[in-house]
């Protein structure tokens, strides 16, 4: 029998609940949504090389593309948030190239993206007030008690922080490729820093906001 069952008992129930990975995925489509957001890029580079760099024809099938994971949520009758965002993402996008006539502001939407959402996530950390703390909290239904907790805080602070470097990251190497014109390097670096980089994201993450806490002392030592 534990010495002090009130207290332990708190503890593990904090602790099963951070042993579970945060369901982050699900705040942008699950792995669907990661599709959605990836595969339209891949098939305009492709379409791009194909057609004898045709933007025209690469952002035809870009968007095709885009439609087409919207169709197939809609038929599995889940929810279409995130397929139609992505659909105006990528004919917006779609938009853009052919309109300039330069393939590589394709990928212009992108870009802006990943300048707002390190923007975002480097705010919220300089204001303590971390991201991934607010989104964990939300899907775990704790609301903002977790800011009461040192352990806590610093553990959303620090993958806050993993996560602006992720989204400066890409920045970082898409950037010089979409000023240099390089369409076909540049959609390879958004589809290599895409799925893959989220997904080493989220396991980061689930790993620092999933450390065991310090078990309390027995009262007398």
């Amino acid at each position: 029998m534990p010495e002090y069952p009130d207290l332990i008992d708190e503890e593990e129930t904090e602790e099963l609940a951070s042993a579970q990975p945060p369901d982050l995925m699900a705040t942008i489509g699950g792995p669907l949504g990661m599709l959605e957001t990836s595969v339209p890029a891949l098939a305009f580079v492709i379409a791009y090389t194909v057609s004898g760099s045709n933007t025209n024809v690469s952002a035809g099938v870009a968007v095709g593309i885009a439609l087409v994971l919207t169709v197939l949520r809609l038929i599995r009758r889940q929810t279409p948030r995130h397929a139609l965002g992505g659909l105006v993402g990528v004919a917006f996008a779609a938009f853009i190239a052919a309109k300039s006539g330069k393939a590589e502001n394709f990928f212009l939407p992108g870009l802006l993206a990943n300048v707002a959402y390190a923007s975002a996530f480097i705010i919220s950390a300089l204001i303590r007030r971390p991201l991934i703390g607010l989104a964990v909290g939300q899907l775990q239904g704790e609301g903002m008690r977790w800011r009461e907790d040192p352990v806590r805080m610093r553990q959303y602070m620090r993958a806050t922080w993993l996560w602006a470097g992720l989204f400066l990251l890409r920045l970082l190497v898409q950037l010089p490729l979409y000023l240099a014109g390089e369409v076909v390097a540049l959609g390879v670096a958004r589809t290599a820093m895409g799925l893959p980089l989220f997904a080493l994201g989220f396991w980061l993450t689930w790993r620092m906001v999933s450390k065991p806490r310090p078990e309390p002392e027995p009262a007398g030592v």
